[in-house]
């Protein structure tokens, strides 16, 4: 079961990283964008990075924490994509307006992927570490 989770949270995040990636271009700030903005597509980078990243880290790492990691990559995500489809905030702060009423197929593949990561992520949190618990249990049950 291990390897399936880590295989799930590494396949949806992967989908996450590719998919803002592909995207970033699209979401750079026009001409008249504010300077105090942060650059939309600096944010879809951000996120393709932290998602790649993640799914690695659980990949090659699969402890608790790499899985709280990806959790909350993944969750933060996906979301992000059911707020801004559903709410219009307009710019919050720092965070330019990323309100997007429209759904298709990349933002399906994106959302699917997060929505799976999370998932298993947090089916892997509470599951890491499990075997090696019981082994110590054992081990010291054995010593008495």
């Amino acid at each position: 079961m291990g390897i399936v989770l880590r295989v799930l949270v590494a396949a949806g995040l992967a989908a996450d990283a590719v998919v803002h990636w592909r995207f970033a271009p699209d979401m750079a700030p026009g001409p008249n964008t504010p300077s105090d903005v942060i650059p939309g597509d600096d944010l879809f980078y951000g996120q393709a990075i932290a998602a790649a990243v993640a799914g690695l880290l659980v990949l090659f790492w699969a402890r608790r924490w790499t899985y709280a990691i990806a959790f909350v990559v993944a969750a933060s995500a996906a979301g992000a994509v059911l707020l801004y489809y559903f709410v219009d905030f307009g710019q919050i702060g720092p965070i330019p307006r990323m309100y997007d009423p429209q759904w298709y197929a990349d933002k399906t593949i994106s959302f699917a992927g997060e929505a799976v990561a999370a998932l298993a992520a947090l089916a892997g949190f509470f599951t890491a570490g499990r075997k090696r618990e019981e082994e110590a249990d054992s081990y010291y049950e054995a010593l008495r």
